[in-house]
Formats: structure tokens, C-alpha cells, sequence
């Protein structure tokens, strides 16, 4: 072999070790830029909207970090999203939080959001008065294991009621909560289990009628609706975790301080995503269902992933290490 040749080979190999290298390099160590952070165009995601409408995270993050936004209708796309990088960390139900973990534990809850927010909502049609008037009914979800479904589940227990999936009675429909007042003027579905600002939406477009208010509705005030999520691969990355957990605090303390003033921004922002405009009827009366926090009550999330357990979404109900509330704790008691 000529010597010019083996300079080729020998250069060669050292730029692939120069690049095994840095295919190597802890995710830590690298620079990183941008954060992508995702949320729902919803009320119950006022939060993430009100800290992109006043900057906090622009603020928190500092100058030379990007940020872009991905909105999603569910939390399977969010979770899909997150898997693929997609998303970095943002706000989602904690239902499809917990499937995920599950299967991978390296997705994590970091804080609370929104707790409320979820109603059950009979369709003038239906027929409906009660919850046990809900056997051999068609019941709207956003999608099959979505915080909503396993709110659902819960009531339905209370009444010795389940779903059709499981041996029951209650045949559970995935449709976006966009959708719903449609399916109820078609007389499609007999009720719904959604979030607002859709169950005000129903109850006055579409003649629903309010089975269980926020209050009642599964685990109540409780209810955990919206949570932080965010995976291992963002959490090492310390300095722009505790920067997106700042601002998102900053947000939850300006909804209670401010409420008119939120409601105007949320009005603002879905308009500019949805081009639809809340009215401001329903959005004070769908603001009324939901309590802003950055809390989470780890009880609820445990029956969750129990009822989860019992739906065969999931093989285990074991949830250990899903919730890390270190930073925001850090945070929140300054």
C-alpha cells in the first residue's frame, strides 16, 4: 500500500473518532439553543398561553435562546411529539403522561397547571338526567386514555357503571373537543366528558345539559386536568428547566393576580392560532371551572394510573418517579 494512500485511510479514520466522539457527547454537554415547548389551544392551557402572551419565557430563557411553539388537539400527539423531539417540555394531561411512562420511564411531571377544567356534559336528545342514565349510552372523549377517559371511568365506577371496551355498558367515542357540538346537534353521541371552554360550548350551542359540574366531576376540585411534562433529555439541561418552571410560576401567579386581563390575552391568543373568538360569557363562565396551580396531587395521579391499569391501557400501575417537583418547589416557595 503507497503511502499516499494510507494518509487517506489515516485521515479517514480520525474523522470518523472526531464524530463517534460527539455522537457520544452526554446531551448535557451540548449547547442548546432553542426550546420547544407545546400546549393545547385551550383554557385549560392558560398558563403556557399566558407566558408566551407576556414574554416570561422569552424573559427566563435570556436572549440567546429560540423559542417555538407546536400546538397539539390531544395528548397522544403531544406525547408522539415528545418522543420525536418535537417537544421539549410544555403542558398536557396527565393521563397520557402516565401511558408513556409506563413504557418508558424517562418522561416526567414537573409541575402542576390546572387542576378542574373537566366537565360531563347530556345531550338535550339523550334523554339523560343522572349519571346512571349513562348505561347503553354513547359517551365523547377527546381521545382513548386521555385525562377525560380516565375521569370518565372514575364517575362511572361511582354508579357501578363501566365502559363497553371493559365488559360495560357505556360505549366511550373519540372525537376532538372541537367536534362535539356537532355530534350533538346530530344527535351522534349522548354526552360528553370534556375540558373548557367546550363544555360551556355545548351547554349553549348545542342544548347540552351540565351532568357533572367541574366540582363533582371525578375527583373534583382535585381533578388534576394539566400538568408540565417534559423527558430525561431535557431535565439535564438544568438552567433552561428551571427558567421554563419560573416563567410557567410567573404565569399561574398572573391568572390569580389579574384574571380579567388574563382572559383577554387567552381570547387574544386562540383567535390568533384558531381564528375563533370566545365570547366573553363563555370564557368567564368556562374560567370559573378551573383553578390555575402549579401543584400536583400525587394521590389522584396513583388512582389515575390504577383506573389506567383497569382499562388495559397500560400493564402497570407502578409510577414511581414519574412526578419530579423538586424545581418547582424550589421555586414556588421563595
Amino acid at each position: 500500500m503507497n503511502k499516499k494512500l494510507i494518509g487517506v485511510l489515516l485521515s479517514g479514520l480520525a474523522i470518523v473518532g472526531i464524530l463517534s466522539g460527539c455522537g457520544n457527547k452526554d446531551a448535557a454537554e451540548i449547547d442548546k439553543n432553542e426550546v420547544k415547548i407545546g400546549y393545547f389551544p385551550n383554557l385549560t392551557h392558560i398558563a403556557t398561553i399566558i407566558g408566551l402572551e407576556n414574554n416570561y419565557f422569552a424573559e427566563e430563557f435570556g436572549e440567546d435562546i429560540k423559542i417555538s411553539t407546536k400546538t397539539v388537539s390531544n395528548g397522544g400527539l403531544f406525547m408522539e411529539a415528545m418522543a420525536t423531539n418535537s417537544i421539549d417540555i410544555g403542558t398536557v394531561g396527565p393521563g397520557p403522561v402516565i401511558n408513556y411512562f409506563v413504557k418508558d420511564p424517562k418522561y416526567h411531571i414537573v409541575s402542576g397547571a390546572v387542576n378542574g377544567g373537566a366537565v360531563l356534559v347530556s345531550a338535550g336528545h339523550s334523554g339523560i338526567n343522572e349519571l346512571a342514565d349513562l348505561d347503553g349510552k354513547q359517551v365523547a372523549i377527546p381521545v382513548i386514555g386521555s385525562t377525560q377517559d380516565v375521569m370518565l371511568r372514575k364517575a362511572l365506577k361511582d354508579v357501578n357503571l363501566k365502559a363497553k371496551a371493559n365488559g360495560g355498558t357505556v360505549d366511550f367515542f373519540a372525537a376532538a373537543p372541537a367536534d362535539t357540538a356537532t355530534l350533538f346537534i346530530q344527535k351522534s353521541v349522548d354526552a360528553a366528558a370534556t375540558q373548557e371552554p367546550w363544555g360551556y360550548i355545548l351547554q349553549n350551542q348545542a342544548d347540552g345539559k351540565l351532568l357533572l359540574d367541574w366540582e363533582d366531576f371525578a375527583w373534583g376540585k382535585e381533578s388534576t386536568n394539566t400538568v408540565v411534562a417534559t423527558s430525561d433529555q431535557f431535565l439535564k439541561h438544568d438552567d433552561l428547566v428551571k427558567a421554563y418552571l419560573t416563567a410557567h410560576a410567573r404565569a399561574v401567579q398572573f391568572v390569580r393576580d389579574e384574571p380579567e386581563e388574563a382572559q383577554a390575552l387567552v381570547v387574544k391568543h386562540i383567535k390568533g392560532l384558531t381564528g375563533k373568538e370566545l365570547g366573553k360569557e363563555e370564557l368567564e363562565a368556562a374560567f370559573s371551572r378551573i383553578e390555575v396551580t402549579t401543584e400536583v396531587n400525587e394521590d389522584v395521579l396513583q388512582e389515575m394510573a390504577d383506573i389506567s391499569q383497569e382499562a388495559d391501557y397500560i400493564k402497570t400501575n407502578e409510577i414511581d418517579g414519574l412526578i419530579d417537583l423538586q424545581v418547582i418547589k424550589g421555586i414556588t416557595s421563595k
